[in-house]
């Protein structure tokens, strides 16, 4: 599953811009489902045949965080604006990728030692810029004109039992419902995978696409910010490689009782480990899901992560075996 991760993570597919992402992922299921479809906005749906007559959504966002060329000077330099939740300390000095395969790499301003102490300690997307190597602006508007799309340019990185790469949040998501796919055979419930688009800018994607589905439960499957790091979130009480972790609850949404109970009880039947998760800030698709028609059993199943949206985000990956099983033995036993 490794080699899967590293796949879908190296793929450049900002929100609103899911393209690349979707056709990896398509080649990838197409074996293993009954049907597959591509509705308006961008969602891939891909529907695998129960028995029960009950439904049951997993959805996962293709889309990861970047940036968009705002505006050109003279000089070639580019100003940028975020897609999603992009941090300007975290991008300063980082490398990004266009999609077209242009690199640049990202200042920041300041003509005198004053000035520019002041905009590091104030660092905004006023002060910073990407230099693309361009040496006038003509050049940088052939390379990358306004309105190009970029993200981070790293690489996925195998530690063993623990992962670094960009764009886990949430192409770790993807990963799990691919595998699930090809480790579930018979499923007791209708299974309806949504790989949704544009999460990050609002939860857009998940807000449509169980629109004609009408789930009996809908799972998001996400990341979450770790607390496991020195002085960090003492509010919080999940970590790395202490399995799947069932959210309690978030800033957007609280997970249906049923839902935490029923992922209870599939963990502690089959002695998978799992941990609760109040998060204290954040939000995932489930409640795009939550309160569409007349609202279903929504929850989130999520991954510790350090290092959320930056180019390096960190994750166990006995958790991420551990998130499969799960999603396997719920498939298999039902909702």
């Amino acid at each position: 599953m490794k080699e899967l991760l590293k796949n879908i993570t190296e793929i450049s597919s900002p929100s609103g811009r899911e393209k690349n992402i979707r056709k990896f992922i398509i080649e990838e299921i197409k074996d293993y489902v009954d049907d597959y479809g591509v509705d308006s906005l961008g969602n891939l749906i891909a529907v695998k045949k129960g028995k029960s007559g009950k439904k049951l959504l997993i959805d996962a966002h293709m889309d990861e965080i970047g940036v968009v060329v705002s505006h050109i000077d003279d000089n070639g330099f580019l100003r940028i604006e975020m897609i999603g939740g992009v941090s300007p300390y975290i991008l300063l000095g980082t490398r990004l990728k266009f999609l077209n395969g242009i690199v640049g790499v990202v200042g920041y301003e300041g003509e005198s030692m004053a000035e520019s102490g002041a905009n590091i300690k104030n660092l905004s997307f006023d002060n910073i810029f990407v230099d693309v190597g361009a040496t006038s602006k003509e050049e940088a508007e052939e390379k990358t004109p306004v309105g190009s799309f970029a993200t981070y340019e790293a690489e996925f990185y195998d530690g063993g039992k623990r992962l670094i790469s960009k764009a886990f949040d949430d192409r770790v998501g993807c990963a799990f419902m691919i595998q699930l796919l090809k480790e579930i055979e018979k499923p007791v419930d209708d299974l309806y995978l949504v790989f949704s688009v544009q999460e990050e800018v609002g939860l857009v994607g998940a807000s449509v696409a169980s629109h004609d589905i009408n789930p009996d439960m809908a799972i998001a499957l996400d990341i979450s910010g770790g607390p496991d790091t020195p002085k960090h979130f003492k509010r919080m009480n999940f970590k790395l490689g202490g399995g799947p972790l069932i959210k309690i609850k978030d800033k957007s949404s609280i997970s249906s009782s049923y839902f935490v109970d029923k992922l209870t009880e599939v963990a502690k039947k089959n002695n998978i480990p799992y941990q609760y998760e109040v998060l204290i800030f954040g939000g995932t698709n489930a409640r795009g899901y939550q309160v569409k028609g007349a609202g279903t059993h929504a929850g989130t199943i999520s991954i510790a992560t350090r290092y959320a949206h930056t180019p390096h985000e960190m994750i166990d990956y006995d958790d991420v075996l551990n998130i499969v099983k799960l999603l396997k033995k719920l498939c298999e036993e039902g909702i």
